[in-house]
């Protein structure tokens, strides 16, 4: 029981209006804890038990999991927060009601955050749960073959051990918020408690209108893009560049090791180029994700994603063609002979060998998927930068079956994006599990190869600008030294005022044989060991397929030489990190 304001009778509501927003007035003392003001009445509210639980690598399943929290009270319950990894700090068997939120880390894998209880619920010792009703919201990317497989594999297994249901399981494509909202309304009205929508819509009408434009994903900030530089020098193999956008005027807030969401927009001369194999007319009205029509030349350079070949697609020219082969990669069990076959095709190339096919218009782009915006670690600390956003982007150019390919918004940004016209959409994707300590005194070891020390040299900005006390230990790599240094003077910079306590740099290809931050780690184990158990946070950021994997296994390893542990004891240590959260991933 705890007390509330409440909205009194002579108030110009109606019951049900009354009733929506006094539940908003519950939300709001819980999420602030400030006393009641203004002089309105107090009244007893009583409130049910709600766990709420989130499995979580980028942000966006905690961040969904949170607004659950806020929403909770309007529904008349008392609602608890934590990660999956922290079941233990629950009896699961005395819960009456859990919503789970997790993305899925990779192909299948749950996110880091939510390991141990993956491992938990698949052990032998995972209790039964009769008592308890539960929902799933997954999150996922169906350009993957197992898609959303963390979610899906945590829904039945809960099942399995007797819970029961609460709403079925809803899989989110990387678009989620639509079908995020829906599996959130639906809940509420399980659980009870809600009010119709009409009511809410018209109790919210008659609340204060915001003046302000509020930017976010839905509606982003058209940046200005105020520098594009070139950090690779001559002889590089890569095209790593550094640009700063301006964020004034928009009201966006970000903190260091937050993203930075990017709406690109595709090559106009693939454009053309896709337009002119289907035979089809630029300006043949074509419908938008947004339920709204276009053009198809438009619809193609800014809504639809033309690159990756969508499965759907692939349907559709079996279904024109008749062609039985390729029908056939579409069988589970062909699942890794068509990755294989898919590695380096893009839609072109699958409308060059299938090109009379007679598709329509509308038919081609309802096979398509959203365009999706990019995430890009944010390279600058705001205390340092009032009003800008840095960028560290490697722009993806290769060759595959005789063609070049452009990533799309590296592409974008090097190329289209111009200092005097082209704005860049933005907004801020809030990363709350990676982050600088809150005490400055903590020292942080860092490592972040390639466009990896984005986030870093944020890092290090911000303990700059905050004149934090704590050592600061970098592990840094690339390929040559004297063409992929990125930041070199910045870097050295630090070492010389004694802000970076350490910098250990690995370049690949500077002798016959190659050398990785790992090895570097290895190198420097007594120290790295050292670091850890004076209280250290270790942070990486890069690839995830090899480099993040390949440091997860040097650092068991040092844990194990340095600490004298054995195999199972030093995975204990690495949990204890990861739980205390001195061991924070951000990779892609």
């Amino acid at each position: 029981m705890q007390k509330v304001p409440v909205i009194p009778e002579s108030a110009p509501f109606g019951a049900q209006q009354r009733a929506w927003l006094n539940g908003w007035l519950v939300g709001a003392i819980s999420d602030t804890e400030t006393p009641a003001s203004g002089g309105v009445a107090p009244v007893e509210v009583s409130t049910e038990p709600l766990l709420i639980m989130y499995g979580s690598q980028s942000g966006s399943a905690e961040g969904i999991a949170k607004s659950l929290k806020k929403e909770a009270p309007k529904h008349g319950f008392h609602s608890r927060v934590l990660e999956l990894n922290d079941y233990s700090k629950v009896d699961l068997k005395e819960e009456r009601r859990l919503l789970i939120v997790t993305s899925t880390w990779g192909d299948g894998d749950p996110p880091d955050n939510a390991t141990e209880f993956w491992n938990y619920i698949r052990s032998e010792e995972a209790i039964r749960l009769e008592n308890l009703r539960y929902a799933v919201l997954a999150l996922g990317d169906s350009s993957y073959s197992e898609f959303c497989g963390a979610g899906k594999y945590i829904d039945e297994r809960l099942a399995a051990l007797g819970a029961t249901r609460i709403h079925d399981r809803v899989d989110c494509d990387v678009d989620f918020e639509e079908a995020s909202e829906g599996w959130t309304q639906a809940v509420w009205a399980k659980l009870g408690g809600s009010l119709p929508a009409e009511d809410v819509d018209s109790a919210r009408d008659q609340a204060p209108a915001q003046e302000s434009i509020e930017y976010s994903k839905k509606n982003p900030f058209p940046a200005k893009l105020l520098v594009n530089r070139l950090l690779n020098g001559p002889g590089s193999a890569k095209e790593t560049r550094h640009y700063e956008l301006s964020l004034e005027g928009s009201g966006l807030e970000y903190a260091v090791g937050d993203a930075l969401g990017v709406y690109g927009t595709n090559c106009p001369k693939l454009v053309a180029e896709i337009i002119a194999c289907l035979r089809l007319d630029p300006q043949a009205q074509v419908p938008l994700p947004s339920g709204e029509s276009d053009s198809l030349e438009n619809a193609l350079k800014q809504f639809y994603s033309i690159t990756q070949v969508p499965r759907d697609l692939i349907k559709k020219v079996v279904e024109k063609s008749g062609d039985k082969e390729l029908g056939s990669l579409l069988m589970p069990e062909r699942k890794r002979e068509l990755n294989e076959w898919l590695w380096g095709r893009e839609v072109i190339d699958l409308l060059l060998q299938f090109s009379d096919l007679g598709l329509e218009a509308k038919e081609f782009v309802e096979t398509l998927r959203k365009l999706q915006p990019r995430l890009y670690s944010i390279s600058s600390s705001p205390k340092a930068h009032p009003g800008e956003v840095h960028l560290t982007v490697a722009s993806v150019r290769y060759h595959s079956l005789d063609r070049e390919r452009k990533g799309v918004c590296s592409t974008f940004l090097a190329d289209r994006v111009t200092l005097e016209t082209t704005p860049v959409p933005v907004f801020v994707h809030k990363s709350p599990s990676f982050g600088v300590p809150a005490d400055g005194d903590v020292p942080m070891i860092m490592v972040g190869p390639g466009t990896g020390i984005a986030p870093f040299r944020a890092f290090l900005e911000e303990r700059r600008a905050s004149n934090a006390k704590g050592k600061n230990w970098l592990f840094f790599g690339d390929q040559k030294q004297e063409c992929d240094y990125m930041y070199q003077s910045e870097l050295e910079g630090y070492v010389s005022s004694g802000l970076l306590t350490r910098l250990d740099l690995a370049f690949s290809r500077d002798q016959p044989e190659k050398i990785y931050v790992q090895d570097r780690m290895i190198e420097q184990s007594v120290e790295l060991w050292s670091w850890l158990e004076k209280g250290a946070h270790l942070y990486v950021c890069g690839d995830a397929k090899r480099m993040a994997k390949d440091v997860d296994r040097a650092l068991h390893t040092v844990i194990e030489s340095q600490g004298g542990l054995t195999e199972v004891q030093a995975a204990e240590y690495v949990k204890m990190l990861k739980t205390n959260k001195r061991y924070q991933r951000d990779v892609y």
